[in-house]
């Protein structure tokens, strides 16, 4: 620590959708706002590894947040996806039944789905469902068929909120853990492990570290337990095997293992959920991927296995309660803690509940102009022809392609690291670098080379996801 202090109207602890969200949402405001976050980068966490999906909202229980929240949340994401240029696609949901008895049981989720305010949930006959989705499990009975469902990339909602944020003054802080903090005379003296920051308000959005930092400062506890759920992801050869996301009926661990296109096309199967204590542990077994692969054949039997390019394992915040947990703890200490599913569907509506709570608390105005507009990186890919003619002529990086399976250009890679990415991880979340059939075996050299270029390390420090993952021993000669 170097005894550094600053101070702050807000800080936000927590660096991932829901962390970002609250930024967005506050930086309408004239407070000065930080987000801080223990990982070299935003977006580390829970937020890295789900199922990138946008609920509609059939399964919470009436009345709690999560239903509240989902489906406000599904809503903003529809209104904001084009002017924050959100990679998302509003393309259905379809819960499948695969039996007579759950086939009643999608009378409830109906009407749960009615309940919580979904818009146009209807269940479909097998015959509507086959016509549909012609690759379903042909024992199929019935579905209900959720129209504003979405698929989502979880980066390009989570960097998306946090660069317009950005844009509106927020304050971005990495690689800097939260050790300490005590409160004295309404301000709150929170200690780093580089620094010393005060602020007025501390919003805690530490996703599964949620209930250390609250209980830094509240005498009244709560506990989060971590749910792993590991997933396998196959390759864009077989996008067009579903265009809906395919759940089965949900049980009391969550809405089951999906089948679901991305929104880059490839084909997500998954999750499992599993309670776990490490709250770092994100490995996968072959034990589990087996179960996925076999639920996942439950829904969609015709899925080829022999196509998966990789993984992976996320963590969920699951809270000691049912319900997430958002309020103020203590004056000037908001928790927005246990933000598991369906919490990226709800970030936007969180960030906006939990700015009204430290609006209100600090008597804040809205700022007279604020900018509502984020431009993406372009994505040569998806570029015309003319179009990619005129983004070489301007920039000739943008004609180098260094990811082949991706098409990813050098000028998107620079782009990427002047938005803030410093790894390999930062710079594949942003651009796609690495994120093909080849799973970075090609461009993965080359990446690490226009890192150290960019920022001017050598590549040896060039690390994949933060300090203690170097990819070299040593500098290359």
């Amino acid at each position: 620590m170097d005894g550094t202090e600053v101070k702050y109207d807000v800080l936000i602890i927590g660096g991932g959708v829901t962390g970002s969200a609250i930024a967005w949402a506050l930086s309408r405001y004239d407070l000065s706002i930080c987000l801080i976050d223990k990982e070299s980068d935003l977006c580390e966490g829970t937020s890295k590894a789900n199922s990138g999906i946008i609920h509609a909202g059939y399964d919470p229980v009436p009345g709690t947040l999560k239903a509240l929240l989902n489906v406000m949340g599904n809503k903003i994401i529809h209104d904001i996806a084009d002017q924050l240029s959100i990679d998302f696609i509003g393309n259905g949901a379809l819960v499948a039944a695969f039996s007579d008895s759950e086939a009643r049981g999608l009378e409830t989720l109906l009407q749960r789905g009615k309940d919580n305010g979904v818009p146009s949930p209807v269940i479909l006959s097998r015959d509507e469902v086959l016509a549909k989705e012609r690759n379903i499990g042909s024992d199929v009975k019935a579905a209900l068929y959720l129209p504003s469902s979405g698929i989502v990339c979880p980066f390009s909602l989570t960097y998306a909120l946090a660069e317009n944020a950005v844009s509106n003054g927020v304050a971005i802080r990495l690689a800097e853990k939260v050790i300490g903090m005590t409160e004295h005379d309404g301000i709150f003296h929170i200690a780093t492990d580089k620094n010393m920051i005060e602020a007025r308000c501390v919003i805690n959005a530490a996703g599964v570290y949620a209930d250390s930092i609250h209980n830094m400062v509240c005498d009244e506890s709560f506990s989060i337990m971590p749910r792993r759920g590991e997933y396998v992801l196959l390759d864009k050869v077989c996008s067009s095997i579903v265009s809906s996301t395919i759940f089965q009926m949900p049980t009391a661990r969550g809405k089951g293992v999906l089948v679901t296109p991305t929104a880059h096309g490839n084909i997500l199967c998954g999750p499992d959920s599993t309670e776990i204590r490490d709250r770092e542990d994100t490995s996968t077994d072959s034990g589990t991927l087996a179960y996925v692969m076999e639920s996942a054949l439950k829904s969609v039997p015709s899925i080829d296995f022999r196509k998966i390019i990789t993984s992976f394992a996320g963590l969920r915040a699951h809270p000691s309660s049912d319900d997430f947990i958002i309020g103020m703890a203590r004056p000037g200490f908001i928790d927005v803690a246990g933000i598991e599913s369906p919490g990226l569907s709800s970030a936007p509506a969180i960030g906006k509940m939990v700015s009204e709570i430290a609006v209100d608390y600090l008597k804040a105005r809205r700022k007279s102009h604020v900018i509502e507009e984020r431009k993406a990186i372009p994505k040569l890919r998806d570029l015309s022809y003319e179009e990619r003619d005129r983004l070489i002529s301007a920039d000739p990086r943008y004609g180098n392609i260094i990811c082949r399976c991706e098409e990813i250009s050098e000028g998107e890679i620079v782009d990427a690291i002047r938005r803030g990415a410093t790894t390999l991880d930062g710079v594949k979340r942003r651009v796609r670098a690495g994120m093909g059939r080849c799973q970075g075996g090609f461009c993965t050299p080359r990446v690490m080379a226009i890192i150290s270029r960019e920022t001017g390390i050598g590549m040896d420090a060039v690390c994949k996801n933060g300090k203690g993952s170097e990819v070299l021993s040593c500098e290359m000669s």
